[in-house]
């Protein structure tokens, strides 16, 4: 018997509740891991409401987490009991004590890299990696504009995009959060609640708009980061923070020759040496310092609502670790 938060609704915070469950023994390819460490994401939200129809109920969220290989089913040969190990994988569950898991998502972890780093980054520092140089080809001299700068991803695309060479524009909710989106290499930052984000980057731009604009908030933002975007630009649309972008006319993006994407991580690491490569170029970008694991919030697993509650409240910044 182990530990784990369920809901067996789709709702607010308060359908995550703290249960015990039972788990099988590994079966072929699969290991039993010990959480030590687990991400929060604000997609684990978008799932516990039922808006991404990832988790089959009674489930528990959560995509990410380290921990330590406890036991190892039939036909695993690459890892060993009491191997430290991390994931991010498509199929909520992370949210609990102990997990069964496919061992070909596991990526082993580094002397150099702690559990919970590693837990706060895999979801969020391979989506920066992933958008920075698959989705965009980011490069020294390019101007770009970091929607939630201050949130996880926010402050990981602004740190990597300035280590690249670019100069980062960022925009963030209040005042408060403006030293933190600096300290994160932001060349310039808005304040949404004060400032038109629109006017700010010509200004800054000398009119000419962004090469790329990363956009995770969604809906309260897309207009502005299509008057924002440069001629022959690209905007990055990968989140839902604000709710869903509605219906586009794709004429809106002629007259700028603009590229629009919807991209997501987990295609670009479905196959196992895509997976490593995304890890071992996020670890790499850890150890030089270029992306920290800024975890700013804890909670006990047992607490996950009241984690919930903070973050679609936004007054989280950088990562949110659960610890069981």
């Amino acid at each position: 018997m182990s530990k784990a938060i369920v809901q067996t609704v789709a709702g607010g915070p308060e359908v995550l509740e703290w249960r015990d469950v039972e788990l099988a023994a590994p079966a072929a390819g699969e290991v039993l891991l010990r959480h030590t460490a687990i991400g929060l994401n604000f997609i684990d939200v978008y799932v516990r409401k039922g808006a991404y129809q990832m988790m089959t109920l009674p489930g528990s969220p959560g995509m990410e987490a380290a921990g330590i290989v406890e036991a190892i089913g039939p036909g695993v040969t690459d890892l060993a009991v009491g191997q430290r190990v991390a994931y991010v994988m498509t199929v909520p569950g992370a949210y609990s004590e102990r997990r069964v898991v496919p061992a070909e998502r596991m990526v082993p972890l580094p002397d150099d890299i702690d559990d919970s780093s590693a837990a706060a980054l895999m979801l969020k520092g391979m989506t920066a990696e992933r958008l920075l140089h698959k989705t965009t080809q980011a490069a020294a001299g390019d101007t770009v504009l970091v929607h939630a700068a201050a949130g996880g991803v926010g402050l990981l695309l602004t740190a990597w995009a300035k280590a690249i060479g670019c100069t980062v524009i960022g925009t963030v909710g209040s005042k408060p959060k403006v030293d933190e989106v600096r300290r994160a290499g932001a060349d310039h930052v808005i304040v949404t609640a004060d400032e038109d984000v629109v006017a700010r980057v010509a200004e800054i731009t000398s009119g000419r708009g962004c090469r790329y604009v990363y956009d995770g908030v969604g809906k309260d933002t897309f207009e502005t980061s299509l008057a924002a975007v440069a001629k022959y630009g690209h905007l990055v649309s990968f989140g839902n923070a604000s709710g869903a972008v509605p219906p586009v006319n794709i004429a809106v993006l002629a007259p700028k020759c603009i590229a629009l994407s919807r991209p997501q991580v987990f295609p670009y690491i479905a196959e196992r040496a895509d997976l490593l490569e995304a890890a071992n170029n996020l670890f790499a970008a850890m150890r030089k310092g270029i992306v920290r694991a800024d975890i700013n919030h804890t909670f006990p697993l047992a607490q996950a609502a009241a984690a919930h509650q903070e973050l679609e409240a936004r007054r989280t910044t950088g990562q949110i670790v659960l610890l069981p």
